[in-house]
Parts: structure tokens; C-alpha cells; sequence
């Protein structure tokens, strides 16, 4: 019994060790600060004022330090020829210009002590990840609304950040890849020996499965509201006929959704959990009797700004599905907007006489609405697109597999929505 209390005892320490000494702050924004700290992107004694100004000097040395490249800073002999720079921040800011990810106000003036606002530190983030204003992937202007729309970034920020902005979004930066796909950010301060694998491990952040919580935080962005229109009076008065989901399953714009929710309508358009539509430009394939489609949306928004690419899913399959697995369900329940829910699988291959193929069944609950929606494992992969319930079941939710998916051919044109309906008639 001694020595059962005393591996408790150990046990617990190391977890409390974990924590850094900032712990003693309440709240997401000291958490995120904790997790920078652990991981030695943030000192253990900064400014932990979390409602103050952050600094466009501070979100410098942030993203030199989230990038793994502190040392690289200090070995870099480039003049920048900033002159108002802090002896403390000069290092990173001359290697963060050095690299093209941040710009100062004039050729002299970096201008260190003015707040950064949510555009000017997502173009560094976005930069420091590979992605180019100059190449059209973003505008400064609209940085901040691209990182929420590729999935950097799960919330909305605008204006002046606070530090805790600054730490809340570097944190999830950390779960976000390299444009290359060569690493995570995590993983890439793995490699480089800002921290452990255990560490990072520990955090949660190289862990293969997900929480609900990380789902909804990491994949949102890539599921859509789906509104469609029966006729050229409903699209002229803008009210749709029908309220569904859908989600991206490539970044140039394939997205999956149920037959059923586009049968019989001329035209229909994505929005984003930003706030941003986009018109569905074709049908790329489908099958009424497995009720499943794929759509090519269209990269140009209807307010007429295009975009270089959509966050999107990893598409799995029903192959490794066991009844008792836990999965997520993302969607637009009733049509309130996007909303995440948890359950399990309670049958792998049930025959319901509307579907061609057997569903999953499962109690991860979806609503009106959330036909189109995907069902994940925890993995955030997606396994099946959901679809109906049993009326007078209970958590009795079915998703049909996405598996025809992955071996439809999507390289062709498409056919208009217009067109699908024209051909039944």
C-alpha cells in the first residue's frame, strides 16, 4: 500500500512540475501562456499582464521563438537597419525581417512599442508558415479572416491584440502545419530541440487522438453551412429552400455533402464558420441511392474576393470502424450554425431500406440540418457523411460511409446543379 501511495505521490508531482509557475493565473489565456512556457517559447518570467497591449516587438520575438529559430536569430549577422528597436527584441525582429516575415513601418522604423493588430500578426504567423501575400495566398488586410478560414486559428480576432490574444492564437498555431506539409509547428519545435517529444507529448499536442474540444478547434474551418435554392424567385430574394452541411476534403474546394441536400435545387452556397459564402460552382459526382455527392465550390466568395485555398478533412473510410469508437459530428444543426457533438458507434453496417449501402450507426447527435455533415473518428478523419436518425429511436443516428467517395472520379468538370435538375425533368 506504501509504495501504491508513494507512485501516486510521484505520479502527481510530475504532473504538477508540468505546470509552470504561471499556473497560478486563471483561465484559458494564463493556460495558453503556461503551455508557451513548458514548451520555451515564452520566458518563465515575461509580462504576464494578459489584458495589456501586446506589441508588435513582442509578437516579433513570439514568432521567431515559435518558429524554433531563436538560435538561428542569434547566429544571423544581417543588418536590418531598423533604428528603434529594443537591445531585447533587436535579434528576433532582424531575423524575422531577414526571413520575410515582418516588415517595419518605414525602412528605418520598425516601430516596436505600437500594438499589433490581428492582420499584422497573422501575416508574420502566416509568412513564418510559408504562405505569401505576394503570391496571392492573402492580403495583409484580410491576414486575420484567411488564418480562421485555413484552420490556423479558431476563433475570430480583430483590431489591437492583448497578449492573451497573442498567446491564445500561438497556441493554436502550434497544431497547425507548414504550407510544405513537411511538420506541424509543434513537432517542428521537436525537431529543432526547443522541447521533448514528452513534453509536447504531455500537452496534448502530438497526440493522435482527439478531444471534442480539438476537433471543433482544428476542423471546424473546414465544414460548411449549406444553403440551397429551388428557384431563380428564392435565389433573386436570397432565401433559401433548405438548410444543410457539407465539408472540404482537398483545399482547392472539393466538398462532400448527401445527395438529398442539393436534389432538386438550381443553385447553392457555402458558409464558412467565418462568415464568408461561397456559390457551389459544380457537381463533380453522385449517387441518389448511397446519397452522397461531391461539389466543386467555387474559390471566388459572392462578395467577388477569391481565395488560394479551404481548410479541409482527411478522408479515411469505414475499413478500421469497430462498434463501441468513439466519434465527432460536425455540422449546422437546424441551421443555427456550425456546432460540434461526441458520441460512439453503436452498429458498423446497418440496412435501412432509403440507402444503398448499409449505414453507421451511431449516438453522436445530429439535428435538421446536419445532413451533410461529417462523422469522424478520433483521428479527426472522416469515416461517413451524416445523414438521417430513426424517428422514434433513441441516439439511433445514421451516416452513410464515405468510402464510394475515395474511389469516385472527381477529375472532370462537373455538372451544374441546374443541369441535374433539368435531366429528371
Amino acid at each position: 500500500m506504501k509504495k501504491r501511495l508513494f507512485a501516486v505521490f510521484c505520479a502527481l508531482c510530475l504532473l504538477v512540475s508540468a505546470v509552470p509557475a504561471a499556473a497560478a493565473l486563471e483561465g484559458e489565456s494564463a493556460r495558453a501562456a503556461d503551455i508557451l512556457t513548458t514548451l520555451g517559447v515564452l520566458d518563465e518570467d515575461a509580462s504576464r499582464d494578459l489584458t495589456a497591449p501586446a506589441t508588435r516587438a513582442q509578437a516579433a520575438v513570439l514568432l521567431v521563438r515559435l518558429a524554433g529559430a531563436e538560435q538561428a536569430a542569434k547566429n544571423d549577422l544581417w543588418i536590418s537597419g531598423f533604428r528603434d528597436v529594443p537591445a531585447w527584441a533587436e535579434t528576433a525582429v532582424t531575423y524575422a525581417a531577414h526571413q520575410n516575415w515582418v516588415s517595419g513601418v518605414t525602412v528605418t522604423a520598425f516601430s516596436p512599442d505600437a500594438p499589433i493588430t490581428a492582420d499584422g500578426w497573422c501575416a508574420f504567423l502566416l509568412r513564418m508558415l510559408g504562405y505569401s501575400e505576394k503570391t496571392g495566398d492573402f492580403t495583409v488586410s484580410g491576414a486575420a479572416v484567411f488564418a480562421q478560414h485555413i484552420g490556423l486559428l479558431s476563433r475570430t480576432y480583430s483590431g489591437a491584440l492583448t497578449q492573451a490574444d497573442l498567446f491564445q492564437s500561438a497556441v493554436d498555431a502550434l497544431s497547425f502545419s507548414y504550407r510544405d506539409g513537411s511538420a506541424t509547428v509543434a513537432e517542428h519545435l521537436v525537431s529543432q530541440g526547443v522541447c521533448t517529444r514528452s513534453t509536447a507529448n504531455a500537452l496534448g499536442l502530438l497526440n493522435e487522438t482527439l478531444t471534442a474540444r480539438q476537433v471543433a478547434d482544428r476542423h471546424m474551418a473546414a465544414v460548411f453551412a449549406l444553403s440551397s435554392f429551388a428557384t431563380e424567385r428564392e435565389m433573386l430574394d436570397n432565401t433559401s429552400s433548405s438548410s444543410a452541411s457539407g465539408f472540404f476534403i482537398s483545399a482547392d474546394g472539393i466538398a462532400v455533402t448527401n445527395y438529398h441536400t442539393i436534389d432538386g435545387n438550381i443553385h447553392a452556397v457555402a458558409t464558412l464558420s467565418t462568415g464568408e459564402t461561397y456559390p457551389v460552382e459544380s457537381v463533380l459526382w453522385y449517387d441518389a441511392a448511397m446519397d452522397l455527392a461531391v461539389l466543386r465550390i467555387s474559390k471566388k466568395s459572392t462578395n467577388g474576393i477569391s481565395t488560394s485555398a479551404f481548410a479541409h478533412l482527411d478522408v479515411a473510410g469505414t475499413g478500421d470502424i469497430r462498434s463501441g469508437d468513439t466519434v465527432y459530428t460536425l455540422g449546422n444543426p437546424l441551421g443555427l450554425g456550425l456546432a460540434v457533438s461526441s458520441g460512439i458507434i453503436s452498429a458498423t453496417a446497418r440496412n435501412v431500406d432509403r440507402y444503398s449501402q448499409p449505414c453507421i450507426m451511431n449516438t453522436a447527435d445530429i439535428s435538421e440540418g446536419s445532413s451533410g455533415g461529417a462523422l469522424l473518428n478520433v483521428y479527426g478523419q472522416v469515416i461517413a457523411v451524416t445523414s438521417g436518425a430513426y424517428a422514434y429511436g433513441n441516439n439511433m443516428y445514421l451516416a452513410v460511409p464515405v468510402d464510394p467517395v475515395m474511389s469516385a472520379d472527381l477529375t472532370g468538370p462537373g455538372t451544374s446543379l441546374a443541369a441535374i435538375v433539368a435531366a429528371k425533368q
